[in-house]
């Protein structure tokens, strides 16, 4: 249940297109933005003001050039002279993708509890991340991982801190669309769209983010026989395992997945340990990873500790409403005259609710 409260935040995420990516002449591959200090200033700049009007009480920025430390001073000056507190990290071996996560503290004012005596804590998890561009279909594994990977921490933070139930925003470029696995993995781990919730799109919808990648999303059918290699046998093996990924370049960088985690995946997937993996136990890993099972171990944990202190509340994040910009993205156009980035911004507003919870008696 929710009790309604009067306070809002709101949240901006955007790719703001690293310099050193942007190309200035289609003609040229090897012109970039970055050898042009005046074009990457004047754009930054641009990109600042619609930041600084809009106000967000949370930005995340993805591809941000950190290796140029007149941007990063002119962000962090700008944004700390609005009021802003700046958090920065660069991204691992300088070309693999990374998540950020952030322990906030919410500075927005509650109204009193009707109960007078209610402690309420008024905490969220912030994620920002950049996930591989599917170059190729092959690359879905590995986004898969990353997604995976990435859970994995949140989880695992929660239980370190001995968190009670709290909103989790995850915010990034997800290089992808609905219609892909990463989309449906977080789906099935209980995350929803703000923007589709904000427009009542339902996951059998016609895909409402026109502008995104569509063709990135490898079919299951597809992702096994890969993985199977050329057995004879309806499975697959670990050996056959281990050099498809290592064929496609899964295996040691640039994509991060080391001896280690490669086993880690195949114990995942091989459940029941009997060295085989069936369509049916693929199909289970890949929907159903363990992440899963840490979840519902954590929401015991929270009834266990429910009984224990009833009075402690916790807040939740209802969206009111969530806009791309430029607006035209939104209709699958992308207007000729918008130079901000090659990706458009997601600007939500969310409402703040109390999270009522049963008294537990025993």
């Amino acid at each position: 249940m929710t009790e309604p409260c009067s306070s809002s935040i709101s949240c901006t995420t955007f790719n703001i297109l690293a310099p050193i990516y942007k190309r200035l002449d289609q003609q040229n591959q090897s012109l970039r933005e970055s050898g042009c200090r005046a074009f990457w200033i004047s754009r930054n700049n641009r990109i600042l003001d619609w930041l600084l009007y809009e106000s967000s009480s949370i930005i995340c920025l993805q591809e941000f050039w950190v290796g140029n430390e007149e941007l990063v001073h002119m962000y962090q000056k700008r944004l700390e002279d609005a009021g802003c507190i700046t958090f920065q990290l660069a991204r691992t071996n300088n070309r693999g993708d990374v998540a950020q996560l952030l322990h906030v503290q919410l500075a927005v004012p509650l109204p009193q509890n009707r109960k007078g005596n209610v402690q309420l804590q008024q905490e969220i998890l912030i994620v920002n991340t950049h996930l591989l561009f599917p170059h190729d279909s092959s690359l879905s594994i590995a986004r898969l991982h990353q997604v995976y990977k990435m859970l994995q921490y949140v989880e695992s933070y929660q239980r370190e801190n001995k968190l009670k139930p709290i909103p989790i925003i995850l915010c990034g470029d997800w290089n992808g669309s609905k219609r892909g696995h990463v989309y449906k993995f977080l789906r099935s781990q209980g995350f929803v769209s703000s923007y589709d919730t904000s427009r009542q799109y339902t996951d059998s919808d016609a895909d409402a983010h026109k502008y995104q990648l569509r063709k990135g999303s490898l079919a299951e059918n597809d992702a096994f026989a890969l993985l199977k290699a050329d057995n004879h046998g309806d499975f697959i093996t670990h050996s056959s395992f281990c050099e498809a990924l290592c064929q496609i370049n899964l295996i040691g960088h640039p994509h991060g997945l080391s001896f280690q985690e490669t086993e880690d995946l195949w114990i995942q997937a091989d459940n029941d340990g009997n060295g085989i993996i069936d369509y049916e136990k693929f199909q289970g890993w890949i929907w159903n990873p363990t992440c899963s099972e840490q979840r519902e171990e954590n929401h015991s944990e929270s009834r266990e500790d429910a009984k224990e202190d009833s009075e402690k509340q916790v807040i939740g994040l209802k969206v009111k409403n969530a806009v791309l910009y430029p607006r035209e993205v939104e209709k699958g156009v992308w207007p000729e005259n918008y130079s901000l980035s090659d990706h458009a911004r997601l600007t939500v507003v969310f409402s703040v609710v109390r999270m009522l919870y049963p008294v537990f008696k025993t």
